[in-house]
């Protein structure tokens, strides 16, 4: 089996003028499909440098990185944006809905980017929101919703056009004890479903919900196969 991801001695260097910042060190990193991740690390580690890596947010400064096989390291921001849309769904800590949107436009966007017609469009992100329990949401704003209820929007918008990798970074970090525990029910439940999931904490207790756990300390590999 191929890695869905592969990263091969990857940095990220920051030029703040006179002073480089290392943020990232020859990094080496493999996942598979169907593979449960957590990328774990203190404030500071590089573990989000990593994640916008990984997500075509950012690009590595040396080194390459493939998605299915495909080099995108050295790919240009518009090409970026096209495997963005196709191939990786996000989940932010923030939510990043929409506010002027309502809850069936939001999640419809991937499929708009995507070009899907709008009656397929709808079909799919209405099919989408009834698994998670938002089939009575559908007309409510983000400022409608308790912040468990925007997380999983966050979610069915992140799935709705079945991306090959979900990167969710610190997702329950704006949610009470109940709701980030219901969010991570569905993350487990995605991942029964062979979706493959990277999940970004600094939290050991969430971290375990995963099937392996890659620490990242002082922007390198402290350990890259811990098993959760």
């Amino acid at each position: 089996m191929n890695p869905v991801i592969k990263t091969e001695q990857i940095e990220k260097i920051y030029d703040m003028g006179k002073i480089k910042v290392t943020a990232l060190k020859k990094i080496d990193i493999e996942i598979y499909p169907g593979e449960f991740v957590a990328v774990m690390g203190p404030s500071g580690s590089g573990k989000s440098t990593l994640m916008h890596i990984f997500g075509c947010l950012d690009t590595p400064t040396k080194g390459k990185y493939f998605i299915n096989q495909n080099e995108v390291s050295a790919l240009k921001k518009s090409q970026l944006a096209k495997i963005r849309n196709k191939s990786i769904g996000f989940v932010f800590q923030t939510f990043n809905l929409l506010p002027h949107m309502n809850v069936l436009k939001n999640v419809e966007l991937p499929l708009l980017y995507g070009n899907v017609r709008p009656k397929e469009r709808k079909k799919r992100a209405i099919e989408v929101l009834e698994e998670l329990g938002l089939g009575d949401r559908l007309d409510h704003k983000p400022s409608e919703l308790s912040g468990g209820q925007r997380q999983r929007v966050a979610i069915a918008r992140s799935i709705v056009a079945n991306p090959a990798i979900i990167l969710a970074d610190e997702p329950t970090g704006n949610l009470d004890s109940q709701s980030g525990s219901d969010v991570l029910s569905i993350f487990k439940e995605l991942h029964n479903q062979k979706n493959t999931i990277i999940l970004v904490t600094h939290d050991m207790q969430i971290a375990k919900i995963a099937e392996r756990i890659i620490y990242i300390k002082d922007g390198e590999v402290a350990d890259g196969n811990i098993t959760a």
